[in-house]
């Protein structure tokens, strides 16, 4: 590449001395399309400081052409040598001065730190809205039947007298919010931000790689997610409305919903629902290629695979759970789309009556074939989910105990075994469809035997927080909130793992407490955690520490005053699909106090992001500018680049000499050690020995 731009170069009358030889002066390839962009390229060494552009006619014609071109390189050469020693950050800045169209560089940009911000700026969006379908549900299930404060007149006015009449919410408006929320929340509000948006951001700033590895791939990955959320949103504007078989769009309900003569064929929920996951679930193997590659690729010099931070490791191992599982689940969204539009019955069993008469399709389907292949993501989903979070902690754990971790290798191994057992262990989520003794008996004994690991991980960070002077910044404070959140979500899993007790509390809010416990404020508080930690990093600023403090003590609080009522309502047996919140339930009388101590923590867990969202926009224009690169003593390569890191991110080739975390090495000077820096071992002198 550094030869071919050399040749357009000096096409254009401007030289550098063997471009090969300035790996940090990197190029965007899309200039090569364009020779206008050559000559502005070329009217940046022209400016007296790199090179020295030659244009018109010789002025000296006695001059042979190879005397001539070599004077010229000559010159060229000692002004790019001397003027690039003492700036060498400037020629980094100077060599990117041409400007792309605004649409290529925020919009359509290849670069993998815009691709990753487009991430999670729309990941917040969404998980926004999503927030926002609960906020209403909460509503309903304290006060069912009464008009919605403030919003439930804009609701009747956008979905529709029948979703909302006088401002109360339906039964169908109520299944719709659910999937939805249970969906965008997921897949493609988490997931997406936790993988995509800091793996593409940091990925490859800790393997000291200029770029991903495909980098169109990268651009195409995330117009697709983009797409698909779209499709799911837009379907609340259908005659009907958004989907409302669930966010498991479990058939034969998800084949024969929002269809008949009142329903446009594609252009109904449930259709729609379909599309928008089969565009998601496209986007995100298109990126786990992309970070598969890029990781076994694109590692610097002396970065083998125990020295990776752990943060590319559960990114490594959360892109294999997700090329493996994802797949079964777009071929079932395929199919589950061919019933409902081309007449197939892969999940419509025989003898299906519908509205009193017997449905007019071939029959033959089975319906727990999708719960099959549903489950199949749907378990390592929550591993998918929960490995970026390890991954996040670790780091900051790390940094802020100034310590190395207590076991490196415990925690690599232990996220492999995760990313190995959590594809055993789905059909945990059916033991009420009736499955033998002997496969009941396979799944509860991994269901059990995967807890193991994930012990082993929170307690390798347990033992880290041991004996160490800890320093309580935000990104600490929110990665230490997250080791209790894990611990719940965790056992709280253990009773529906062993299928006496999951008959007993399947289909409770006590599942509904431990997934969130796990899926919400565990995922979201590690999600919090690394945007406060590599925010001066994508920046050059810092967020407001009182602000993030006033956003940090409200949402931990509120976090559990929602989820952990859910746990007892579970234990009562209060059904957690009931519309009216368990009014119409006898039993559930006792503890509906509950409902409206969760409603009142849900809303007040709103209330809380404000100073998140006001920190957010104005650290971006007033937050206090970084004094260095690297303002939290790191050790990883991503606090090697300037901030924010440019394109092509370093500005000379890196390598590798150590481990991630040389916290507090001996006899060094500083109490951090990062990984791009040589070993510079103290003089000892040496004792005098005399003979006798």
């Amino acid at each position: 590449m550094g030869k071919l731009i050399g040749k357009f170069l000096e096409k254009e009358g401007c030289f550098l001395k063997n471009i090969p030889e300035f790996p940090f002066l990197s190029f965007d390839s899309n200039l090569l399309k364009n020779a206008d962009s050559i000559r502005r390229e070329c009217k940046v060494f022209s400016l007296g400081t790199i090179g020295r552009r030659y244009e018109g006619k010789r002025e000296d014609k006695n001059m042979e052409n190879q005397d001539f071109e070599s004077a010229k390189k000559q010159e060229t050469a000692q002004n790019a040598n001397s003027w690039v020693a003492e700036n060498p950050h400037e020629t980094h800045l100077r060599v990117h001065e041409v400007e792309l169209p605004w649409y290529r560089k925020y919009l359509f940009s290849t670069d993998h730190k815009v691709i990753g911000i487009q991430y999670m700026i729309t990941s917040l969006l969404i998980a926004l809205f999503g927030f926002g379908l609960m906020i209403v549900m909460r509503w309903q299930l304290s006060y069912p039947g009464k008009p919605i404060p403030l919003l439930g007149g804009v609701l009747e006015n956008i979905l529709g007298h029948d979703m909302f009449p006088n401002g109360v919410m339906t039964p169908q408006a109520y299944n719709a919010f659910g999937a939805i929320h249970g969906t965008v929340m997921i897949f493609m509000a988490l997931v997406p931000a936790l993988f995509a948006g800091f793996g593409n951001f940091v990925v490859p700033l800790q393997l000291g790689a200029p770029d991903m590895a495909f980098p169109r791939l990268n651009m195409a990955s995330f117009w697709c997610f983009f797409v698909g959320a779209v499709i799911i949103m837009v379907s609340f504007f259908v005659p009907g409305g958004a989907a409302k078989s669930g966010w498991t769009s479990y058939p034969p309900l998800a084949d024969l919903a929002d269809s008949g003569p009142n329903f446009h064929p594609i252009l109904n929920g449930q259709t729609l629902w379909l599309l928008g996951m089969a565009f998601n679930i496209t986007g995100s193997l298109l990126g786990v290629i992309n970070m598969i590659t890029t990781i076994f690729q694109l590692r610097v010099p002396g970065l083998s695979w125990m020295r990776l931070p752990f943060f590319v490791w559960a990114e490594l191992v959360t892109a294999f759970l997700m090329l493996l599982a994802f797949p079964p689940l777009e071929a079932a969204a395929i199919m589950q789309l061919m019933d409902r539009v081309a007449g197939t019955s892969f999940f419509s069993p025989d003898g299906l009556i519908v509205n009193g008469q017997q449905a007019h399709y071939s029959g033959g389907g089975a319906p727990l074939l999708w719960q099959h292949l549903f489950w199949f993501l749907g378990h390592p989903e929550v591993y998918v989910q929960i490995l970026p979070t390890m991954g996040i902690v670790a780091e900051i754990i790390a940094n802020n105990t100034r310590k190395p971790l207590w076991s490196y290798r415990i925690l690599v191994y232990s996220v492999l075994t995760i990313g190995f057992v959590s594809m055993i262990v789905w059909a945990h989520h059916m033991y009420m469809t009736g499955m033998g003794q002997a496969i009941s008996t396979f799944f509860q004994l991994f269901t059990t035997i995967i807890s193991i690991p994930s012990v082993l991980i929170g307690t390798v960070f347990l033992m880290s927080l041991w004996g160490a002077s800890i320093r309580f910044n935000l990104p600490m404070m929110f990665a230490l909130a997250w080791l209790p959140l894990f611990g719940i979500g965790g056992l709280t899993g253990l009773p529906l793992g062993w299928s006496t007790s999951d008959m007993v509390l399947h289909d409770t809010y006590y599942v509904v407490g431990h997934f969130h416990y796990m899926m919400a404020p565990t995922s979201i508080m590690a999600l919090f955690a690394g945007i406060y930690y590599w925010y001066p990093k994508a920046t050059g600023r810092e967020m407001n520490e009182f602000l993030g403090k006033l956003h940090f003590w409200p949402t931990f609080i509120t976090f559990n005053g929602i989820f952990l009522p859910m746990l007892m309502q579970g234990f009562a047996g209060i059904h957690r699909r009931w519309y009216d919140g368990g009014q119409g339930w006898e039993m559930a009388q006792g503890l509906l106090w509950l409902n409206h101590v969760m409603s009142v923590s849900a809303w007040l867990l709103a209330l809380a992001q404000i100073p998140f969202i006001l920190n957010f926009f104005w650290s971006l224009f007033y937050g206090k500018k970084v004094q260095s690169d690297n303002p939290w003593q790191a050790t990883t390569l991503e606090w090697a680049t300037p901030t924010p890191p440019g394109h092509g991110n370093f500005l000379k080739p890196l390598t590798v000499y150590r481990g991630p975390y040389e916290y507090s090495v001996p006899g060094n000077e500083k109490d951090y050690l990062p990984q791009w820096e040589p070993d510079t071992k103290p003089q000892v002198p040496q004792a005098k020995v005399t003979k006798i």
